[in-house]
């Protein structure tokens, strides 16, 4: 299988993969957020959205698959001396130690098997505190994957699943939405997508 594009521009501090702005919905909650809180990001890439939270004030621990994803993430970070907890780690292997104000996860649960993602934000919710707010978002089969990655895609989700999960907590917000998107050295494209910001 051909190398996913964000590897090749991990390794290239002069590029951001995918943007250099956080997740507008983490750009917008934010601020009720438990105060200097314990966040989790699952998925995150270069760090776009684990840098934005650590600078303004949260506890942030933040894991990836990709060992070069996550070094870019540390270079910037140490860059721009900001202090997170950042390691190289599949979902399906990671096991909650703690409990978690924030849990969050944006274009990444797509990547591995429906039942390991449905297992996954069970195992999320029952460690999240009290009050605690969860941000998840993933790609649906109402349109087919893009190239780029449909061979990595192997657990879309179907339209309102992701919801259905969230049945027992307040949901603040669901969104069901098709994008248009574009990566370095990548034609765009579109993809089909499930978000929901819930309090338990």
């Amino acid at each position: 299988m051909t190398e996913p594009f964000w590897e090749k521009s991990y390794k290239d501090d002069n590029v951001s993969t995918f943007g250099v702005h956080p997740n507008p919905t983490i750009a917008e909650k934010w601020p009720i957020f438990a105060s200097n809180g314990a966040v989790l990001e699952v998925g995150c890439g270069e760090g776009k959205n684990a840098i934005f939270l650590a600078q303004k004030g949260f506890a942030v621990d933040a894991f990836d698959i990709s060992v070069a994803g996550i070094a870019k993430l540390k270079r910037l970070a140490s860059k721009h001396h900001i202090e997170l907890n950042a390691w190289a780690q599949d979902l399906r292997e990671f096991g909650f130690d703690k409990e978690y104000d924030v849990v969050t996860s944006h274009g990444t649960l797509h990547f591995v098997a429906r039942q390991d993602w449905k297992d996954f934000i069970l195992r999320a919710k029952e460690h999240t505190r009290s009050n605690g707010i969860h941000i998840m978002q993933i790609f649906t089969n109402k349109v087919p994957a893009a190239p780029d990655i449909a061979p990595l895609a192997i657990g879309l989700a179907n339209e309102g699943e992701l919801f259905d999960l969230y049945r027992d907590w307040r949901i603040l917000e669901t969104k069901a939405y098709v994008f248009e998107d574009e990566h370095p050295g990548v034609d765009k494209h579109f993809h089909a997508s499930n978000k929901i910001v819930a309090i338990r």
